[in-house]
């Protein structure tokens, strides 16, 4: 838990009882639609692995990304926001802040490299289709390594972490360039090469889509495949992506702004509300990915209905009340079966408690074995006797 002497006033909160009390809540909400959502949607991704396509891999990889952010930073963020102060002293705010900034800048990247790649299959055909799976993990690692350089930096002593202004979490030391060069070289890199870059790469392949779309039909159909059915496939996969960059870059352009301008401004002026409800706007990034793909892809809808509706066939298979109904049924429709298997195969249709020639006024007779019967035609009816009534000689009205 960190060093429990640690009783600095940095990691006191700054904010009002009531605001902490409200991010506890909206963070606690977060951390389990996060949860229920990322973890559902890799599970999908786990069950139709076999028929992934490669921009779907970023998909995946995407949900990784914010579920390792829900389960590193909320633990810590909500308990610290209901008490008001950061609980779990220095060393654990360094590794909470290379967390946030490893998982958040490995989500921006995956979703730059997903908006290049699908403005490679829909621009540039030729080359799209060349674009194999393989590819699509070796740019994911690329993704992770990028993140991790400018996560790592801090502790490296190239730019700093500390706590928030708002004091009941931790991230980068905003105010560190008004004093240290080295800061202020990490915050130009960071914002150059990691918000700035990003988005405008995000922004570019998707004018460049649109544009390809409106330009020209064809181009689209052969993005991926003659087919317009794969080719359908692939076009809402852009329509998706286009969603989900914008719910994330909605998220974090408040914390950008606000982070920027306590970067290079007068870091006083800055208040700490203002850090507080960007950060949560921030944090509600890990939501998006899951809710957009799981309820607007057919492909993800379908098969997680199917694993539900096995989940509840499982269950109602597995309950007490359900087993001796299951037995009684499978043992009823047994018997039906081979009763009506045994009338079948002697051609009769009444059952075997009787014989044909017993009257109403005798006992009935109790046969154990079934009799073969014949049908014996006098002039334009016909009549059934058992065989064993026939004659050894042929009579005349037999046939």
């Amino acid at each position: 838990m960190g060093n429990a002497s640690d009783t600095s006033a940095v990691f006191a909160s700054t904010i009002s009882k009531e605001h902490d009390i409200l991010m506890g809540s909206l963070y606690s909400v977060f951390c389990v639609l996060s949860l229920m959502g990322n973890c559902i949607l890799l599970l999908v991704a786990y069950h139709k692995r076999s028929t992934l396509k490669p921009a779907e891999f970023f998909i995946i990889n995407l949900s990784i990304s914010d579920l390792g952010m829900t389960l590193s930073l909320f633990p810590l963020a909500i308990p610290s926001a209901f008490t008001h102060r950061w609980l779990f002293g220095e060393t654990t705010c360094q590794l909470y802040a290379m967390c946030g900034v490893l998982f958040g800048l490995c989500s921006l990247a995956n979703l730059t490299a997903l908006s290049s790649v699908c403005c490679l299959k829909v621009c540039f055909p030729n080359h799209g289709n060349q674009f194999s799976s393989s590819h699509a993990r070796l740019l994911v690692v690329g993704v992770w390594c990028y993140a991790s350089v400018f996560a790592v930096g801090p502790l490296a002593q190239w730019g700093r972490y500390s706590a928030e202004p708002y004091g009941t979490a931790c991230c980068i030391d905003w105010q560190a360039p008004n004093h240290h060069f080295s800061a202020l070289s990490y915050i130009v890199c960071l914002f150059v090469f990691c918000y700035a870059l990003p988005c405008t790469v995000i922004f570019l392949s998707y004018t460049f889509i649109l544009l390809t779309v409106r330009g020209s039909r064809q181009a689209v159909q052969q993005h991926v495949t003659l087919q317009t059915k794969t080719a359908n496939a692939h076009t809402l996969i852009v329509k998706l992506s286009v969603a989900v960059c914008i719910g994330f870059l909605g998220a974090w352009t408040p914390y950008a702004v606000v982070a920027m301008w306590a970067a290079f401004g007068d870091a006083t002026l800055v208040p700490p509300d203002a850090f507080a409800f960007a950060a949560v706007f921030a944090k509600s990034s890990t939501i998006y990915n899951p809710i957009v793909y799981l309820l607007c892809k057919p492909n993800f809808r379908e098969c997680l209905y199917r694993d539900t509706t096995m989940l509840r066939q499982r269950i109602y298979r597995g309950s007490p009340q359900s087993e001796p109904k299951a037995h009684f049924g499978s043992s009823l429709q047994r018997n039906k079966d081979m009763s009506i298997s045994m009338r079948s195969s002697n051609g009769q249709q009444e059952s075997y408690g009787a014989c044909l020639h017993c009257t109403e006024n005798t006992a009935p007779c109790h046969v154990t074995t079934p009799q073969r019967t014949a049908c014996i035609l006098t002039e334009s009816t016909y009549r059934e006797v058992t065989v064993s009534q026939l004659s050894d000689k042929p009579q005349a009205d037999f046939l």
